[in-house]
């Protein structure tokens, strides 16, 4: 361990910095999916088409979720998510230029795999790093970051639904959120306390070290329980994120200001579920919690595909988003539960979680053209059904007492 113990001024500062750097990860991926619509129309293609464009997004995510671990353990999480803020705002300059100048949709699909592989690392770093936090302050943490991201949402939703309604197109306003971006990664070393780092990267066991550590992760059947009823609940979640504005616009006959409204409400749904979710956690534990969870954002999934009255698919939107609120934040959780390897077994769960980020655009993008978007959704029901199952691996391992 190191020698420096953090203190409790430096850990306030570490929460706070960590809550500031999940809600500008979350208005960075929400300023893309809220304008979604118009990028699809600016580059005419398909909703096929937008699914391998969110494949691209999905393909350099995971790439960058294999390398995650190394990369966090060589760099230290404040250096990686200063890297990967810059490099993901590479991206959605790309994604800009894509839609605006050059009008390429080969172009906006590279711009799409730039940023996934950086989301998908910054993802890992921001992750081990609140589970350090978590760890040092004693209290459950992890649901009230996850909300800041989910705030970060809601307010790229509703900035994107306001430029949408003003008719500011999306080249302009990626390059707003562009700058903020770059802006902040400038600030993350003063947002995060060094000597947390240093305890995280001590934790682990060296270059190669690690590299074994990730490979063990993968042999442990309570990570892939973990991963599991996370890539339930991710499908949950991105299928939201991905698809939510599209469909209320081709199958509910939205116009764009409005879908991006109604991706809003998810978001607004999952924030308050993440807020309210920590007292209930700490009173009821993580698999009663999650138990609920998952039925409610299966009934809420199934109310938004099949009744088309809007005030009821708007409750049925708002139950769905408050049912896959914990699932993630709580995985990552378990995930680290044990300080050694943390980094690895985040690693292993975020990269079976964002096997819904891979395989699930083009398979809902594909089935969506053939049976429309909603209907699609009801290859998302089945596999939230089946993260139901994994929940128990979710309860904290027991504190092992040394034998006398």
């Amino acid at each position: 361990m190191s020698s420096t113990t953090p203190t409790s001024s430096s850990l306030r500062h570490a929460m706070f910095g960590v809550f500031v750097i999940f809600g500008l990860n979350g208005i960075a991926v929400a300023t893309w999916i809220s304008r979604l619509p118009a990028i699809r129309d600016i580059l005419g293609i398909s909703v096929a088409e937008v699914g391998f464009l969110l494949f691209g997004l999905s393909a350099g995510a995971v790439s960058g979720l294999l390398a995650a671990a190394m990369v966090v353990h060589r760099l230290g999480a404040r250096r990686t998510m200063v890297l990967t803020f810059v490099i993901g705002s590479l991206g959605l300059g790309l994604l800009a230029v894509s839609a605006s100048l050059l009008v390429s949709f080969p172009l906006a699909i590279v711009a799409m795999v730039i940023f996934g592989v950086a989301w998908s690392i910054c993802d890992v770093a921001m992750n081990v790093e609140g589970t350090q936090v978590e760890r040092e302050m004693g209290r459950t943490l992890m649901p009230w970051y996850h909300a800041s991201w989910s705030l970060g949402t809601v307010a790229g939703a509703g900035i994107g639904a306001v430029v949408a309604h003003l008719g500011i197109g999306p080249a302009l306003h990626l390059a707003g959120v562009v700058i903020a971006v770059l802006i902040t990664a400038a600030l993350i070393p003063r947002l995060l306390p060094r000597e947390l780092e240093a305890d995280a990267a001590e934790g682990d066991e060296g270059a190669k070290g690690g590299f074994r550590a990730q490979v063990a992760a993968w042999r442990e059947p309570r990570v892939l329980l973990i991963g599991v009823l996370v890539l339930g609940m991710a499908f949950a979640e991105g299928s939201a994120n991905d698809w939510l504005a599209l469909a209320m616009t081709d199958d509910r006959g939205f116009d764009d200001a409005q879908g991006a409204l109604m991706f809003g409400v998810f978001a607004v749904a999952m924030t308050v579920g993440r807020i309210a979710g920590v007292p209930l956690l700490d009173r009821f534990g993580r698999v009663s919690v999650l138990r609920v969870a998952v039925a409610a954002s299966a009934v809420g999934l199934a109310v938004v595909i099949l009744v088309p009255f809007t005030p009821v698919m708007v409750a049925g939107i708002v139950v769905w988003g408050l049912g896959a609120a914990l699932g993630f934040p709580v995985g990552m959780s378990a995930a680290g539960d044990n300080p050694v390897g943390a980094a690895a077994r985040v690693s292993a769960v975020a990269t079976i979680a964002y096997c819904a980020f891979l395989v699930g655009p083009p398979i809902l993008g594909l089935v969506g053209e053939q049976i429309g978007i909603l209907n699609s959704l009801w290859i998302v029901f089945a596999l939230i059904v089946i993260a139901g199952f994994a929940v128990p691996a979710a309860r904290k391992p027991a504190l092992r007492t040394p034998a006398p």
